[in-house]
């Protein structure tokens, strides 16, 4: 061999090692990483509108790389709101039920609306500053015409916070949301609970002062409140049980004037929550967020659905993205006529996805328990007369876990407090199907999804490099966690 040809043999591997080191350098793309496919990794749960499950844990399925007819792409690196958690409220009338139990009956029934292993891992609840529409008798706070008698009433010493306090025990990151349904009535112009309105600002210091003092009281006691409102469905009124009407001007000045500023005096770090009523008078808490001195003092907006749909929470949220959203009540009660499970997924596609994927940090169903009366009701006559619980104590202390239940178990259990929601997408998703998606602190992911669109679908879920497949019922929806 002569020289030449040795400089050319030398020359064309110095040309080849250049051009494999170039590509191995990430200058082309890098080929796409073989997914990982690991056995029994998704834990499933279902619940079927014939209730043949309900809830119930199937056998876990293994990622794989099965074919299905569209795909569900779940992505952890896009993400929203943080989730507070999904619940109820415990009512004077719920807290009464519950406290009268057995000891035995009581836990037995706690640990399955609240330990999320043992039961449903309920982790959020709203309580009444005073009497609703459901309580054991009309009273407020403070009943004598004088703040400094303020004091936490009898009739919740001896059954309000024992429960809750039972609660705590089972679930110390329970967050607390408190509303009022009447100011005392020596703050009203009629001098009632029922019906009418403040007296004017002769009695908005005082009205403030009540906040602060029912928020330092309950901390005294070990239970913070996360979260208030001032007043619940501020333009709703009645003489039928306790109720308020407070106009958005009034909501406004109280909060902007003297709620606020009290709060930041005594370091209360309670969130104030605006409006609390219904999705069709959206321009209440945008009325009040115009105002930029209120606005440093507000959270966030609570919502009601008893009226309009959850599309209003957009036209607030577009002009206000940094504050937050609440979903605050619905109840389930004598005017769903369709089968259970058919009125669980009307809320579940209606309400409870409806807002969560708008932005909701919770979710509040109404009453936590009542009796198979719909009941106790402060008056027999006003408010919610056929109103559902989410569950139902009976007289023997046996209970029925009512179609709200199975709602919020299939997200409480498995969207933990510190969750955030993440995007997810798909192109070619059937009518009739709708789906919620969380990443969990501990990086475990969860995605609900129901079915009502007439017909089986087989579907695969993919996040990341990882998939797994899946065939869904008919009138069907199911929380997977992996």
């Amino acid at each position: 061999m002569n020289k030449k040809s040795v400089f050319v043999i030398l020359f064309s591997f110095i040309i080849l090692v250049s051009f494999t080191q170039c590509k191995d350098s990430g200058n082309e793309p890098a080929p796409t990483p073989t997914p990982q496919d690991s056995v029994g990794d998704v834990g499933v749960w279902l619940t079927t509108g014939n209730e043949s499950c309900l809830l119930k844990k199937m056998t876990p399925i293994n990622f794989s790389r099965d074919f299905a007819d569209f795909t569900i792409v779940v992505d952890t690196t896009t993400t929203y709101q943080y989730i507070d958690g999904f619940g109820a409220a415990l009512t004077g009338s719920s807290a009464h039920l519950i406290h009268q139990m057995s000891a035995q009956n009581r836990k037995k029934l706690l640990d399955d609306l609240f330990d999320p292993e043992k039961g449903i891992g309920i982790n959020y609840l709203r309580i009444t500053i005073g009497s609703s529409d459901f309580s054991i008798g009309t009273y407020s706070y403070c009943d004598s015409p004088d703040i400094n008698k303020f004091d936490i009433p009898e009739i919740d010493r001896n059954e309000l916070l024992p429960v809750l306090k039972e609660i705590l025990e089972i679930n110390p990151t329970m967050k607390i949301l408190a509303s009022p349904w009447s100011a005392p009535a020596w703050m009203k112009s009629n001098n009632s609970m029922y019906g009418g309105s403040l007296r004017g600002e002769e009695v908005y210091n005082d009205f403030a002062e009540y906040f602060v003092r029912y928020v330092q009281v309950f901390e005294q006691e070990g239970i913070h409140i996360d979260a208030l409102t001032i007043q619940n469905e501020p333009m709703h009124e009645t003489g039928g049980y306790p109720t308020m009407k407070m106009l958005w001007q009034e909501q406004n000045k109280i909060i902007r004037d003297y709620l606020g500023p009290k709060f930041i005096a005594n370091g209360i770090q309670t969130k104030i929550i605006i409006w609390d009523h219904n999705f069709d008078m959206s321009y209440y808490p945008i009325n009040i967020l115009n105002d930029p001195v209120t606005r440093q003092y507000v959270n966030g907006t609570g919502w009601h659905g008893y009226g309009g749909n959850a599309s209003a929470i957009e036209q607030v949220t577009s002009l206000y993205p940094d504050k937050e959203t609440y979903f605050t009540e619905i109840s389930g009660g004598g005017w769903n006529t369709d089968t259970r499970m058919g009125n669980m997924f009307y809320y579940m596609k209606d309400f409870l996805m409806a807002t969560v994927n708008r932005g909701s940090k919770n979710f509040l169903m109404w009453n936590l328990a009542l009796n198979p009366q719909h009941g106790p009701t402060t008056t027999t006559w006003g408010g919610c007369q056929n109103c559902r619980g989410v569950v139902t104590i009976n007289e023997n202390e046996t209970y029925i876990r009512n179609e709200e239940y199975y709602l919020l178990g299939h997200f409480a259990k498995f969207v933990r407090l510190g969750a955030v929601r993440v995007n997810s997408s798909c192109y070619n998703l059937p009518s009739g199907m709708t789906i919620s998606s969380f990443m969990n602190s501990d990086g475990s992911k969860v995605v609900v999804i129901l079915n009502r669109s007439g017909s089986l679908q087989k579907y695969n879920i993919r996040c990341g490099n990882r998939k797994f497949y899946y065939q869904q019922v008919d009138e069907s929806v199911v929380s997977f966690k992996f």
